[in-house]
Protein backbone atom coordinates (compact mmCIF):
# COMPACT_ATOMS: atom_id res chain seq x y z
CA UNK A 1 0.00 0.00 0.00
CA UNK A 2 1.41 3.37 -1.01
CA UNK A 3 2.17 5.92 1.70
CA UNK A 4 0.13 8.67 0.05
CA UNK A 5 -2.52 10.88 1.67
CA UNK A 6 -5.83 10.36 -0.13
CA UNK A 7 -6.88 14.00 0.31
CA UNK A 8 -3.76 16.13 -0.02
CA UNK A 9 -1.58 13.77 -2.08
CA UNK A 10 1.28 14.15 0.41
CA UNK A 11 3.88 11.43 -0.17
CA UNK A 12 7.36 10.41 1.02
CA UNK A 13 10.14 12.84 0.14
CA UNK A 14 13.86 12.29 -0.23
CA UNK A 15 16.56 13.80 1.91
CA UNK A 16 19.97 13.21 3.43
CA UNK A 17 21.46 12.44 6.80
CA UNK A 18 24.62 14.56 7.00
CA UNK A 19 27.30 13.30 9.40
CA UNK A 20 29.51 16.03 10.83
CA UNK A 21 32.56 15.87 13.05
CA UNK A 22 34.69 18.47 14.75
CA UNK A 23 34.11 21.37 17.06
CA UNK A 24 32.47 24.61 15.91
CA UNK A 25 34.72 27.65 15.52
CA UNK A 26 32.52 29.56 17.98
CA UNK A 27 33.33 26.96 20.60
CA UNK A 28 37.09 27.13 20.07
CA UNK A 29 37.51 24.41 17.44
CA UNK A 30 38.77 24.48 13.86
CA UNK A 31 35.26 24.05 12.41
CA UNK A 32 32.97 21.13 11.60
CA UNK A 33 33.51 18.92 8.56
CA UNK A 34 31.09 16.66 6.71
CA UNK A 35 32.33 13.07 6.96
CA UNK A 36 29.44 11.24 5.27
CA UNK A 37 26.09 11.65 3.57
CA UNK A 38 23.43 8.93 3.65
CA UNK A 39 20.14 8.99 1.77
CA UNK A 40 16.89 8.79 3.74
CA UNK A 41 13.12 9.18 3.32
CA UNK A 42 10.77 11.53 5.17
CA UNK A 43 7.45 9.69 5.55
CA UNK A 44 4.12 11.53 5.96
CA UNK A 45 2.23 11.08 9.23
CA UNK A 46 -0.66 9.00 7.83
CA UNK A 47 -3.64 8.01 9.96
CA UNK A 48 -6.45 5.56 9.17
CA UNK A 49 -9.69 7.49 9.74
CA UNK A 50 -13.35 6.57 9.35
CA UNK A 51 -14.77 9.42 7.26
CA UNK A 52 -17.75 10.31 5.09
CA UNK A 53 -16.75 10.13 1.40
CA UNK A 54 -19.46 10.74 -1.24
CA UNK A 55 -22.20 10.05 1.32
CA UNK A 56 -20.68 6.71 2.38
CA UNK A 57 -18.69 5.90 5.51
CA UNK A 58 -15.26 4.57 4.53
CA UNK A 59 -11.83 4.15 6.02
CA UNK A 60 -9.31 6.46 4.36
CA UNK A 61 -5.61 7.10 4.94
CA UNK A 62 -4.99 10.81 5.43
CA UNK A 63 -2.15 12.88 6.83
CA UNK A 64 -2.42 14.32 10.34
CA UNK A 65 -2.14 17.80 8.82
CA UNK A 66 -5.30 17.20 6.74
CA UNK A 67 -7.18 16.15 9.89
CA UNK A 68 -6.00 19.25 11.76
CA UNK A 69 -7.02 21.54 8.86
CA UNK A 70 -10.54 20.08 8.95
CA UNK A 71 -10.43 18.53 5.46
CA UNK A 72 -11.85 15.29 6.86
CA UNK A 73 -15.53 14.99 7.83
CA UNK A 74 -15.52 12.19 10.38
CA UNK A 75 -18.33 9.64 10.42
CA UNK A 76 -21.05 10.12 13.06
CA UNK A 77 -21.05 7.80 16.07
CA UNK A 78 -23.12 4.66 15.63
CA UNK A 79 -26.18 4.86 17.90
CA UNK A 80 -28.21 1.86 16.72
CA UNK A 81 -27.77 -1.74 17.86
CA UNK A 82 -27.43 -4.80 15.64
CA UNK A 83 -30.52 -6.99 15.43
CA UNK A 84 -30.30 -10.17 17.50
CA UNK A 85 -29.61 -13.19 15.30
Amino acid sequence: MARICQLTGKRPTKGNIIWRSGKAKKEGGIGTHITGVTKRRFLPNLQRVKAVVDGEVKYIRVSAKAIKKGLVTKAPRRRWRKAAA
